[in-house]
């Protein structure tokens, strides 16, 4: 199967530059986490991937344990890969990382060289790739030098089988030291990605500052909070929801009264912007022009839709912020 993507499709997307790197990301990046495993039906997940394309999607964000199970959302990926977007290979930004758990024994997990070298050759088999865009070591590890997690990603891109690298979940002060060894390398780090929204803010407490000083691009996932800065929980629970299903990334006793009494309250101001909660959501963590891209999940394609059009209402007011601030007290 062959991919016919929307001739205008570079015209309907805002593309920013990584820090001050030669590379501009989509303003809104699809996540491959939990929508792209072997329990979603692969037809599903190819439309997914071929509607955000069609948007000017072109950054595809996946990790050694997306799935599940782990592995099968870049065994789907490179499926898809395949079958529909192997003549637009050089179109598309492709990230993977590794730094939690993948296989047993003490070298499936956290930064080790021998851990970082053998989970992306894993990855480029899975998805069928040479080289991937983009590598992550995707969380610091508490136990192995910095030196050696940092001269591992030096290696990868030495070669050939990453063109760039990159930090994710690491905390200012580590994110900095990161940042330094591999400038000092020769293989700057192209960006990083914390959590970030509305309700998590602790990237402000410092790593903002520290990426921009250093020109290293940022991408926030979680930016609608698991889904709370959405109008799904506004009348309750839904059955078929993940905060119903048990999830521990979202369960019932994290939607309290004070939290949803918040979300009421920013669902107003969206309302009066003329947006839903989520696309004044994504627009609000875009703001900073610090951050470069948004990664959104999707198990539909009217949530890319939503996304997307979010560019088209992206700024705010000083009274619309200092409304938002207010909201989250």
């Amino acid at each position: 199967m062959s991919s016919f993507p929307h001739p205008d499709r570079y015209q309907q997307m805002e593309y920013r530059r990584s820090g001050r790197s030669g590379i501009k990301l989509p303003a809104v990046s699809l996540g491959l986490w939990h929508n792209f495993g072997d329990a979603t039906r692969v037809d599903n997940s190819r439309a997914l991937l071929r509607h955000a394309f069609d948007l000017g999607i072109t950054h595809f964000d996946l990790a050694n344990n997306y799935g599940p199970p782990p592995g099968s959302a870049e065994e789907n990926f490179g499926r898809v890969l395949r079958e529909d977007f192997r003549a637009h290979r050089d179109e598309l930004i492709i990230s993977t990382k590794a730094g939690y758990t993948m296989w047993q024994g003490p070298y499936g997990d956290w930064g080790s060289r021998k851990y970082l070298v053998a989970s992306l050759d894993q990855s480029l088999k899975r998805m069928g790739l040479e080289y991937v865009d983009i590598f992550y070591h995707h969380r610091p590890d508490p136990d192995t030098p910095l030196e050696e997690t940092m001269r591992a990603l030096d290696h990868v891109v030495r070669q050939g089988k990453a063109l760039y690298v990159a930090l994710s979940n690491y905390p200012a002060d580590r994110a900095a030291q990161a940042i330094a060894i591999l400038r000092d390398l020769g293989t700057p780090c192209l960006i990083h990605q914390p959590r970030y929204s509305m309700f998590e803010r602790t990237p402000e407490q410092g790593l903002l500052q520290t990426l921009g000083e250093a020109g290293v691009g940022c991408i926030a996932f979680s930016p609608l909070a698991g889904g709370v800065l959405t109008d799904r929980y506004l009348q309750g629970i839904p059955e078929d929801s993940r905060a119903a299903s048990g999830s521990r990334f979202l369960n019932e006793s994290q939607l309290t009264e004070e939290k949803m009494e918040k979300v009421r309250k920013l669902n107003a101001i969206a309302q009066q912007r003329g947006q839903k909660l989520a696309q004044m959501a994504l627009a609000w963590v875009l703001r900073d022009e610090r951050v470069t891209s948004v990664l959104i999940g999707a198990s539909k394609t009217a949530q890319i839709d939503d996304a997307v059009a979010m560019l088209t209402r992206r700024q705010f007011s000083d009274s619309e912020l200092a409304a938002i601030d207010a909201a989250l007290l």
